[in-house]
């Protein structure tokens, strides 16, 4: 410490001689730096005194708990010949008893299955058996009721073939039916259909006579318009000969003398 002091003052010293207001700055960093770095190492020392002495004082008592549990622990067994049985043994005993017991709890299982199999075994023989003895008893009684089978098969047919007949005619008699019924539908629609036009037709002829009734009485409404018309221009063309003539007449003094002027003078009174 004393010469890390000394080395500063020097350090300063000489900043204050040379460097001025930087010189002190580093100076001081530098000090602090050095005084940080010996109060870590003063507490690095002071702990490791203190795990020191704490591992010491820990050691009595551990000490101590392991000669009171080996006393609180049962003693070691004994077996019949005196001697003694370890853990290792006890454990083994275990061990065993398990495997002893796992056996026997395999054996009861394969005593159940196998009497599973032979009870199913029994029951598939006694379905054979069964299954055998009814095939058999029934072969025996088609044996022996085979004419009679025969001629139930035989009248079952005939019955068979009696309904389907009967079914098909049935049938044919139904589309006959349904012919017939279209056949005549088809005959009223076009019954229905010929009236229709019949009756269109006449509307159409009776339209066409009026049509041509209008036509005529037209024609002949024309025919006195232009007969008038012819009249009245005749008549019209005789008056203008007529003037003419007229005309013609005074122009030239035919058929009456001109009327005498009186050239006198009447006395005024």
């Amino acid at each position: 410490m004393g010469r890390s002091r000394s080395r500063s003052s020097s350090h300063s010293k000489r900043s204050k001689s040379g460097g001025g207001k930087h010189g002190k700055k580093r100076s001081r960093s530098r000090s602090r730096e050095k005084k940080r770095r010996s109060k870590s190492r003063e507490s690095k020392r002071n702990r490791r005194r203190e795990s020191r002495s704490r591992s010491r004082s820990e050691t009595a008592p551990s000490r101590r708990e392991r000669e009171r549990e080996r006393a609180a622990s049962p003693p070691d067994k004994i077996d019949i010949f005196g001697r003694t049985l370890s853990k290792r043994s006890a454990g083994d005993e275990k061990q065993k008893k398990e495997e002893e017991e796992k056996r026997a709890e395999l054996e009861r299982q394969r005593s159940i299955r196998q009497q599973e199999i032979e009870e199913r075994l029994i029951e598939e023989e006694t379905a054979r058996r069964v299954e055998e003895l009814v095939a058999k008893r029934v072969e025996e009684e088609l044996e022996k009721r085979k004419d009679e089978i025969e001629r139930e098969v035989l009248r079952r047919v005939e019955e068979a073939k009696r309904i389907m007949e009967k079914q098909l005619l049935e049938e044919l008699e139904r589309q006959r039916q349904a012919e017939l019924e279209a056949q005549k539908a088809r005959e009223e629609e076009e019954k229905s259909k010929r009236e229709e036009l019949e009756k269109i037709l006449v509307e159409n002829n009776r339209k066409i006579a009026d049509a041509q009734a209008k036509l005529a009485e037209e024609q002949l409404r024309i025919v006195e318009e232009q007969r008038k018309i012819h009249e009245e221009r005749m008549k019209l063309e005789q008056e203008r000969q007529r003037q003419q003539k007229e005309e013609q007449r005074i122009i030239l003094g035919k058929g009456k003398s001109r009327p005498k002027l009186s050239f006198s003078l009447k006395a005024t009174e």
